[in-house]
């Protein structure tokens, strides 16, 4: 015979009955731990938005690391320590700059202060052409006064235009971009800042390239054990994706710079050479930048005629076709292939939350995190193939 069950007064058996006691209600240890693990989710929030500029910051350093750690490698053949190379790499790179600086100084000195004078005559130029084509189709579109300004009505404040005087062109345009500098460019204020930005930027990129097997082995120790080889497949194929990308990108820049600085030239449009520096500089902000670098080229062509800063538009279309149809797909081939409209979200998302710091990070974040879904979400859990950088995702399909 079995033992009798033990039972409660309403006929439960005993275990069960003590395991409803245990499932009603919180204890108040339990509450204590979910009101800190709230309290610790919102201060690591916190922190994060109040650090972002130190975090993008230290990605831009990551960033450059994994590119020279490339170099690092190929001078480690020639038994030169992997800390003396790096440092060797950064150094020769920055003191090119500097001297290029230097060679260039007196011509980018004497454009960037034609530039600075002559496009708000072109703005009002064009202010003026725009006022002389408002009753054509043109006129239609723009809309506005015929006398090409826009009415203030509201009350005059001191310092301001008075009420019912036109606002030109050039000061709504000067106002707007403005606010924008002040928004985009927040560090540029503070001189200390931007030094300190760069010197993070500098050291990061000497200590990752000198030893990016100790970051390495760092990142996957947090994980469990039977995860770790996935990780680290993962974060060499996102360092892979990066290296690529930002040597592509330096390789655009360099190209496009001396082109476009070539063509401003050939149609005899002011600053040319300033306007390619423009041009060069802004082709690491991928989309956008090309776009921005257009404006003031197309400004200062539009001082000689409309139909020549028409020629400006049309050379830049014809040069960005050109790099995304040739030069960029020869440099990365198939190594990594964004989609233009996640790209121009990501960069617009990113701009909005942190500024042109988030911009300049937007298309290498959103690289790496491509990386990631392909490997873990396309391969793991739908069975598909990630091609790795590099890989011809077309090879072997009929």
């Amino acid at each position: 015979m079995t033992d009798p069950v033990e039972v409660n007064p309403e006929g439960e058996a005993k275990g069960v009955w003590k395991r409803r006691q245990r499932m009603v209600g919180w204890r108040s240890r339990d509450i204590a731990r979910g009101a800190a693990l709230v309290l610790g989710v919102y201060w690591m929030a916190r922190l994060g938005w109040v650090a972002s500029p130190l975090f993008l910051t230290a990605f831009l350093g990551v960033l450059f690391g994994l590119a020279v750690s490339s170099g690092v490698d190929r001078l480690a053949r020639f038994r030169i320590p992997r800390g003396a190379a790096a440092g060797l790499i950064v150094l020769t790179f920055i003191g090119a700059l500097v001297g290029f600086g230097a060679l260039v100084a007196p011509t980018l000195r004497e454009q960037g202060a034609e530039l600075q004078k002559k496009i708000p005559e072109s703005v009002d130029r064009l202010e003026h052409w725009i006022a002389q084509k408002q009753g054509g189709p043109l006129g239609m579109v723009i809309g506005g006064n015929p006398s090409g300004g826009v009415a203030n009505p509201g009350p005059t404040q001191p310092g301001s235009q008075p009420a019912g005087e036109p606002t030109s062109l050039r000061n709504r345009l000067g106002s707007q971009f403005g606010s924008a500098a002040r928004y985009l460019f927040p560090f540029l204020h503070s001189t200390i800042a931007a030094i300190a930005g760069l010197l993070l930027i500098i050291f990061f990129a000497i200590y990752i390239a000198a030893d990016p097997d100790l970051y390495h082995r760092g990142l996957i120790a947090l994980f469990p054990r039977r995860h770790r080889a996935r990780a680290g497949e993962i974060f060499s194929a996102i360092a892979d994706s990066l290296r690529r990308w930002l040597v592509t990108q330096l390789i655009a820049m360099a190209t496009i710079g001396a082109v476009t600085t070539i063509v401003l030239l050939v149609l005899r449009v002011k600053a040319a050479f300033a306007l390619g520096v423009i041009a060069g500089l802004l082709e690491f902000v991928p989309t956008v930048g090309p776009i921005l670098s257009s404006v003031p080229a197309i400004a200062m062509a539009f001082l000689d005629s409309p139909e020549k800063a028409l020629y400006v538009a049309l050379a830049y279309v014809g040069i960005q076709f050109i790099e995304n149809h040739l030069l960029i797909p020869l440099l990365m081939k198939g190594g990594m292939d964004l989609p233009p409209a996640l790209t121009i979200l990501a960069q617009a998302l990113m701009a909005m939350l942190f500024g042109f710091l988030g911009l300049m990070c937007a298309v290498p974040l959103l690289a790496a995190v491509m990386v990631g879904v392909k490997m873990l979400y396309l391969e793991r859990v739908l069975g598909e193939r990630a091609f790795k950088p590099g890989e011809d995702p077309h090879k072997g399909i009929e």
